[in-house]
């Protein structure tokens, strides 16, 4: 059993990044500029946006923090959006989802720049992925396709599925890795709360992606041996033993799934970290795109 270990690709892959915004500052050429949106107090909301600001110090970006109230009505907040759409110094930046309950997500997400969407939500974005077109793919999916390259592992041909359709792993990862690209070339099978014989079509799986928010809901009985198991849930379970007063797990239940696997991802430190890496590779993108 291989690891596919984020922690340390999404390390490496930040080192590449500084290394070639280190060689842009020499030239004279401009520095990547990420910046962020967050609405309201979400604690989980707030540690992922503060890691994203401390990740582009790390490779020598420039970030921008905008914090607005709960209160902010969704007029405020698309005013905030205009204003980074035009201003030429920002390369791309992200609203922080989720939302107050009195803005509507949707209607922020279109407002969004497309060529400044680094997190690939833009409806004129996932077209493009859908089409195979240049474009932002979102975070996690990227991620999870740069995981797969850089530990080779094979997905031509083979049988993947993946569990659950939402617009930002399930649905997308299911068309990237039916496309003729160097990750792909595969037989997608997309299941979710509907599907029928759902473990008959899991045994056939030789890739399986777990994006259901279902705390250990895959199980070694569900697998062949030799398959391949990348786990995006990630749940807190509360645990009065450990410090922080939670634990977190996985899709996948990890003691028992990982000895048929030949890769398996952990949780944490398997698609998590790789999210933010492809965030800020994004940014880099966009920034040699814009200048």
């Amino acid at each position: 059993m291989i690891l596919l270990d984020g922690k340390k690709t999404a390390a490496d892959i930040k080192e590449e990044i500084a290394l070639e915004v280190s060689y842009l500052k020499e030239i004279g050429r401009k520095t990547p500029h990420l910046a962020a949106i967050i609405v309201g107090n979400d604690g989980a909301s707030i540690t992922y946006v503060n890691a994203k600001v401390k990740a582009c110090g790390r490779v020598g970006f420039e970030s921008t923090l905008i914090r607005l109230p709960e209160e902010t009505s969704e007029e405020d907040l698309l005013n905030e959006i205009a204003i980074l759409n035009i201003d030429k110094d920002i390369d791309g930046f992200i609203v922080q989802l989720p939302l107050p309950k009195h803005i509507d997500e949707q209607k922020v997400l279109m407002a969004v720049n497309p060529n400044k969407d680094v997190d690939g939500f833009h409806p004129m974005n996932v077209g493009k992925m859908a089409l195979n077109l240049p474009t932002f793919i979102s975070a996690t999916p990227f991620g999870i396709l740069e995981l797969l390259e850089r530990y080779n592992v094979q997905t031509s041909g083979k049988h993947v599925v993946v569990l659950g359709r939402s617009h930002i792993v399930g649905s997308p990862m299911s068309i990237l890795l039916s496309q003729k690209r160097k990750v792909g070339d595969a037989t997608v099978t997309i299941c979710h709360s509907r599907t029928k014989n759902l473990k008959e079509i899991t045994l056939q799986a030789d890739i399986i992606i777990a994006a259901i928010g279902i705390p250990e809901f895959l199980k070694a009985d569900m697998i062949k041996e030799n398959v391949t198991v990348i786990d995006v849930g990630i749940t807190r379970i509360e645990d009065s033993s450990k410090k922080n007063g939670y634990r977190l797990l996985g899709d996948v239940a990890f003691e028992e799934v990982s000895k048929k696997c030949e890769f398996i991802t952990p949780v944490p430190g398997g698609v998590g970290p790789m999210t933010i890496a492809m965030l800020l590779k994004n940014t880099l993108i966009a920034s040699q795109r814009n200048h």
